[in-house]
């Protein structure tokens, strides 16, 4: 089912198989699945020469920036959607990640939420 919430994106992507060991792979796990449940997103979307996010899609009023981690360091991760959220065209943040790892509600003043990749396994 097509989420059209962000909490129910949250769960949708909770529900998610992904190979979590290789992130191209995950990637390409995950464009597989927006496209089976109908999502309009665009994959590698330049944010400016230097911030290209993942994944950017349209859940409610949202346009939001979808970055997949396998592993990173917390801070790097941080750090990059901390320079995603800086960008007008992102409303909202999602890290789905390998890393065990919170987010502050709020960055940039743009909801951050963080979605397990091994959560779909359980």
């Amino acid at each position: 089912m097509k989420a059209t919430t962000l909490p129910e994106l949250l769960v949708w992507l909770s529900n998610q198989r992904l190979d979590a060991a290789v992130e191209k792979k995950a990637q390409g796990q995950l464009e597989a699945a927006l496209k089976e449940c109908g999502y309009s997103f665009v994959r590698e979307k330049r944010l400016s020469d230097r911030d290209i996010v993942d994944f950017y899609l349209e859940i409610g009023n949202y346009n939001v920036a979808l970055e997949l981690k396998a592993k990173a360091q917390r801070m790097k991760i941080y750090r990059q959607l901390e320079r995603y959220a800086k960008h007008n065209q992102v409303d909202a943040i999602i890290l789905l990640t390998a890393t065990a790892m919170h987010l502050p509600e709020l960055i940039e003043n743009k909801p951050a939420f963080v979605s397990s990749l091994g959560a779909g396994w359980l």
